[in-house]
């Protein structure tokens, strides 16, 4: 048997062109080596599984690599190209701050530095997590991570930016990574699936993505996860009851109940959905998210902010225009407001049930205000 790789490693992107919704910090890389203007020391943060050092690495092999391509990128065929994806490289450090966080490590580190690299222009020290670090190791740091040999670089990672000290910060060239959308998530997903020979539908990857938060390395485990349970074949039917998310066709029945002359038709869902094993707030926070996607889908100018399937655009669009954009934005306040408060809440069924009816209260309010004024006529 074939050792298993899970896929946020199998297809882990070796090149910048490769790198998944961060083509502003990977072109700003590349241009650094271009006009050969490389600080001594790097510093990316951002959330957790965004490319933060997956960028690195690629950087420290491009920086050594003896024949890069005409748009700045490793060729992945020289010997250092080679020795490093081997991980056998005599000039590529990775360093964990979370286990060697201490002085005596910095020291080790420092007195590490002055040898210099074999047979290649630069050693590339990548130190993860380095907010991991203890106060006197980032004091012992600075010194060299101001000044280091010419052949030295430093990038430092890190998922907690807030408790770097400013004194490193000011030594560095700060890359701020963003959460990556959906849309890229949705869209690389697709391509792994493509490679592995798997039958997805597209809902199912929308679903996969926004689950996994803007992180990349979240959803490949969340696809790998399916592809384990659900084989060849992942439908979003399936997808979504693996991984407990509610059915968007919920949400679009629950605005047709709210906005109707009966709200005990939508406290009836909300019962069904809560005996499905179904959280109360899991229905008010998609719900909320729901009415925001309605009342950006009103203007055809602003639908394609939607990180969602064609499909569901198109009914977005039709139940929105049923919709009047004063009753939408005041539900969108009012399920806001449940969902922050419901933590707090001792009856959270009852706060749930409450947003529903003041919802549909103001929609009755609001159809009665409309035949009044059409008798006056």
């Amino acid at each position: 048997m074939d050792n298993f790789i899970v896929s946020a490693r199998k297809y882990r992107p070796s090149t910048f062109r490769s790198v998944v919704g961060q083509e502003t910090i990977t072109s700003t890389l590349k241009n650094a080596i271009k006009n050969n203007q490389i600080a001594q020391a790097f510093l990316f943060c951002g959330p957790r599984g965004v490319g933060k050092t997956t960028c690195a690495r690629i950087f420290a092999k491009a920086l050594n690599c003896l024949n890069m391509t005409d748009d700045f990128e490793p060729c992945n065929e020289c010997d250092s190209c080679k020795a490093f994806n081997n991980s056998a490289s005599f000039n590529v450090f990775e360093l964990d701050a979370a286990s060697n966080n201490s002085v005596d490590d910095i020291r080790e580190l420092v007195d590490d530095v002055r040898i210099p690299p074999i047979n290649a222009k630069f050693k590339v020290y990548i130190i993860d997590e380095v907010h991991m670090l203890s106060a006197q190791a980032f004091n012992a740091f600075l010194k060299t991570l101001e000044e280091p040999p010419a052949n030295v670089k430093f990038i430092l990672a890190t998922t907690e930016k807030h408790k770097i000290i400013p004194t490193i910060l000011s030594r560095c060239q700060v890359y701020d990574f963003k959460r990556i959308s959906d849309n890229d998530i949705a869209r690389h997903l697709k391509y792994v699936a493509d490679q592995e020979g798997v039958e997805v539908e597209e809902d199912a990857l929308r679903v996969m993505a926004a689950k996994a938060d803007g992180a990349l390395r979240d959803a490949l485990s969340i696809f790998d996860q399916q592809v384990s349970f659900l084989g060849k074949n992942i439908t979003y039917k399936e997808t979504i009851k693996n991984l407990n998310v509610l059915d968007i066709d919920n949400y679009f029945e629950a605005v047709d109940k709210v906005f109707s002359e009966n709200v005990g038709d939508a406290l009836v869902l909300l019962d069904n959905i809560t005996a499905n094993g179904f959280d109360a707030q899991n229905f008010i926070s998609g719900f909320a998210s729901h009415l925001r996607n309605l009342l950006i889908a009103k203007n055809p100018s602003t639908i394609q902010l939607l990180q969602v399937s064609d499909a569901v655009k198109r009914r977005l669009f039709e139940q929105s225009q049923k919709a009047d954009p004063m009753l939408l934005t005041r539900a969108l306040e009012l399920a806001n407001q449940c969902d922050f408060n419901y933590k707090s809440s001792n009856n959270k069924r009852l706060s749930v049930e409450l947003c529903l009816m003041q919802i549909n209260a103001n929609y009755l309010y609001r159809v009665k205000n409309v035949r009044q004024s059409q008798e006056r006529r």
